[in-house]
This record gives C-alpha cells, sequence and structure tokens, in this order.
C-alpha cells in the first residue's frame, strides 16, 4: 500500500502530499503511542492496587462456579484455573495487554494437565524423550502407563507428539478469550479520545451489548461441541 501510494503521487504529481502525510502520521503515532502508555500505566496501577486490596482474589473466586461450568474437567485448584480466571478479569476490564501474560501460561499449564492425562501428543513435549521432567519420570507423574496403553492402540507412536492437537479445555478458553466480554473497553475510549471525539465513553453500552451477545454464543457453541465429546 505505502509503495501503491508513492507511485500514485509520483505520477499524478502530487510527491509533496504524499511526504507530508507521511510525516504527519509519524507524528501522530508518536502521541497515540504517548497516550495509550498513560492509560495502560493508569489501569495497571489500578489492578495492582486492586490485587493488593484483594479485590482480584475475591473477583476470581466469585467466578470459579462459572469456571467450573465451563471447565469440569480442571482439577479443582490447578495453576490453569487461576491463570483462566486472571485472564478473564482482564478482558472483562478492558485491559488486554494485561490478560495476554496470564492467557500464556493458562495454555502452558493446560499443556501439562495433558501430559498428566497421558496425552501421547504431549508426553514428548512436557518429559522429553528420556521420559524426565525436572527430575520426576513418567512413571512417577502417574502418565506412563497411560502413555504406554495409547502407544499399544496405535496412538503414541515415535513422531506423534510433533503433531499435537489442542484439547478441548484450550479450544474453549480461546474462544472464550475471543469472544471476551468487555464492561470497559479501555483502548477503544483511549482512541476515541485521542481522534477528537466528543464523548469517548458512549462505547461502552453497545461494547457489552456486543461483546455480551459474542460470549453467550462461545459459551454455547462450546458446551455444544464438548458435549458432542468433539473438540471446539
Amino acid at each position: 500500500m505505502i509503495l501503491l501510494a508513492v507511485l500514485y503521487g509520483a505520477a499524478t504529481g502530487h510527491m509533496a502530499e504524499v511526504t507530508n502525510a507521511a510525516l504527519d502520521s509519524a507524528g501522530e503515532a508518536v502521541s497515540l503511542c504517548i497516550t495509550m502508555a498513560g492509560v495502560v500505566a493508569l489501569w495497571m496501577g489500578l489492578m495492582e492496587v486492586a490485587g493488593k486490596a484483594g479485590l482480584v482474589e475475591r473477583l476470581t473466586r466469585g467466578i470459579r462456579p462459572f469456571l467450573r461450568f465451563l471447565f469440569p474437567r480442571i482439577p479443582q485448584g490447578h495453576p490453569a484455573g487461576e491463570y483462566i480466571a486472571t485472564n478473564i478479569i482482564a478482558n472483562v476490564l478492558g485491559l488486554g495487554w494485561a490478560c495476554t501474560p496470564a492467557g500464556l501460561k493458562a495454555m502452558e499449564e493446560l499443556a501439562k494437565l495433558e501430559a498428566q492425562r497421558g496425552n501421547p501428543e504431549y508426553l514428548e513435549a512436557e518429559y522429553g524423550e528420556g521420559g524426565v521432567r525436572r527430575g520426576r519420570s513418567l512413571k512417577e507423574s502417574g502418565a506412563g502407563e497411560s502413555f504406554r496403553r495409547q502407544e499399544s492402540a496405535g496412538r503414541g507412536g515415535p513422531g506423534k507428539s510433533r503433531d499435537r492437537r489442542a484439547s478441548n479445555e484450550m479450544c474453549i478458553f480461546l474462544i472464550l478469550n475471543i469472544s471476551s466480554l468487555q464492561l470497559i473497553p479501555v483502548n477503544m475510549i483511549a482512541y476515541r479520545a485521542q481522534y477528537g471525539s466528543a464523548n469517548p465513553t458512549a462505547i461502552i453500552a453497545p461494547a457489552i451489548a456486543a461483546t455480551l451477545v459474542s460470549t453467550l454464543v462461545a459459551i454455547a457453541y462450546c458446551k455444544i461441541k464438548d458435549r458432542g465429546g468433539r473438540t471446539a
């Protein structure tokens, strides 16, 4: 697109306008970055205060029944559940940059859970070819016998771990994360304010309605696919 703009400007004698637009856009990008840095600092600071005050922990406890409904096969107290809860809370508050680390850690823990369940596609990645991870063997973890049973059934041959498939929990979490109910769309409010909107917060009600519908559809879809015994 940039190349086409330059060529078109040169062909039509508007190179001065192309140059000015490039310089103006560069300055605008710097200004937007500074604005967003301020917004990020504000909301991350508020999240830190909320964490110290115990608000995040209370919110996490409050959504545990919802998580048990969506992820019934994740054991109680498993780290994946805590990371998923943190991700959802950050998403609801519109803090997309804050939910990403928790989301990555949640996927990591879900992969470990699949290895513990004896899923052959995850065992080699988690325990290595020698069957040992952090001094803990497959036998000690309880996953080895499951792996041997699945291998004898033709599922766990060499190279199978290279063709890993996402578990139901991973798919449900990803879909829920993408649908992302948001009460405060912080990014959009900041963008609207930066570009001179008369009422930057007018986006809140439509955003809640749209993301609520998308989240409900996502939950219904995931439960239907999960009940059917297929990967969502």
